[in-house]
């Protein structure tokens, strides 16, 4: 049978990158089977919906380019959930209440079991652990209990990976499963990720999403690979992993029972490893995407101080931190040591790298100060691209006139 996975979020919030996560060890367990995966949107709670949150699920898992194979809300299959609800009513495995029903959980019924795909672990509960509950709601709305075993089951869904915090929620859908007379789809709880303080990611404590991350520059493919490694590691444990290896190597037998701690420090670092690994052109393209204004300053100017600054760079929005000092027109205040050094820089008569930093290493030893206070008279900021290699790409004439200003 050709493995068919599901992500269905719920639309309440934008979700952070814990959540995303999860969605692609769902996508790349797919691709790696030459399974499906089919997004589906657990919508039932409608007084929790938040605006533009379906949005941010679309466009997080399409910047990452995990591509849905199927598309599903459940808002708009509420007389399957109902269908099913009375099926159990009239077995006598449920009862009505006040408009509601109420899965009734047999007493008698032994061990709650099941072989867990992470970690080939058994998870087991007493069946006097789970109580009674709900499974339609007096508005005609299903719980999320009902509506997501009906969906697994009839949209055939074979694995059910999803986060460790719904284990306690196991026991339910199996009860569902045997009530309704399916059988139960593969479980794989994945483990939860985690901050560098130990503590489950949640938006309440300040947990970004993925989205946050495109607008701050980050690439796709460094987060995507970042989230991958949050549980999951190739067999020869290498750090920067493609699309393509991930798709070759993942396997839920490989995903850890232990958390993924997230560390917005090491995702940085990669980014910046990704960066650099670019081409000339694609770097290009990248960051006029990413801030279309630099278009607006002299392109071959810009295109000159690239290299300079693609070797420095954590995130595309470093680029104009590390440019801009030097192309776009900046009043700064006069003082010694900016005029001393337009002088310095008046009498170097061959213009060439070695000679310019020579001048201004003696410049900094005969006026006893440091580079970052040479950086900040010239440019407005204590550090910043190689003041030499600027200084040769600009040349003699610009240079002088950066410095007049």
């Amino acid at each position: 049978m050709k493995s068919r996975v599901r992500y269905a979020p719920s639309p309440t919030g934008i979700p952070h990158v814990g959540n995303i996560r999860t969605a692609l060890f769902d996508y790349f367990f797919a691709k790696s089977n030459g399974g499906e995966f089919i997004l589906r949107l657990e919508d039932t709670d409608q007084a929790r919906k938040t605006e533009g949150a379906i949005e941010a699920i679309e466009e997080s898992l399409n910047w990452l380019g995990a591509s849905w194979d199927e598309y599903v809300v459940q808002s708009k299959r509420l007389s399957e959930y109902q269908k099913y609800a009375k099926k159990l009513v009239e077995k006598g495995k449920a009862v009505e209440e006040e408009g509601a029903i109420r899965f009734i959980t047999p007493k008698d019924h032994g061990p709650i079991y099941w072989e867990d795909a992470i970690g080939d672990r058994t998870i087991s509960f007493e069946a006097n652990e789970v109580d009674n509950f709900i499974i339609l709601k007096k508005d005609g709305y299903p719980t999320y209990h009902l509506a997501n075993v009906v969906d697994d089951h009839l949209m055939n869904i074979t694995h059910v990976i999803r986060g460790d915090d719904w284990i306690s929620s196991t026991p339910k859908h199996i009860l569902l499963y045997e009530a309704f007379g399916w059988e139960s789809p593969i479980f794989a709880h994945v483990p939860n990720v985690m901050g560098t303080d130990g503590k489950k990611l949640s938006k309440r404590r300040g947990a970004k999403s993925v989205l946050e991350y495109k607008k701050e520059g980050f690439l796709p493919e460094a987060v995507l690979n970042y989230l991958m490694l949050l549980g999951w590691a190739p067999k020869d444990d290498k750090t920067i992993v493609s699309r393509e290896e991930v798709i070759a190597e993942f396997n839920l037998s490989d995903v850890s029972v232990s958390p993924g701690i997230f560390d917005e420090k090491k995702l940085t670092w990669m980014n910046g490893e990704y960066i650099r690994s670019l081409s000339e052109e694609d770097f290009r393209q990248r960051v006029f995407e990413f801030d279309s204004d630099l278009r607006s300053y002299d392109d071959a100017l810009i295109s000159a101080l690239m290299p300079l600054a693609k070797t420095r760079m954590r995130t595309l929005s470093d680029f104009r931190l590390l440019v801009l000092p030097f192309v776009e027109e900046r009043v700064l205040p006069k003082g010694e040591i900016r005029e001393g050094f337009f002088g310095v820089l008046s009498q170097v008569e061959d213009w060439e790298l070695e000679n310019i930093v020579s001048a201004l290493k003696n410049f900094v030893m005969d006026r006893q100060i440091k580079f970052p206070d040479l950086y900040e008279a010239i440019i407005g900021e204590r550090k910043g691209l190689p003041l030499g290699d600027v200084f040769e790409i600009l040349g003699k004439e610009r240079t002088l006139l950066l410095l007049k200003k």
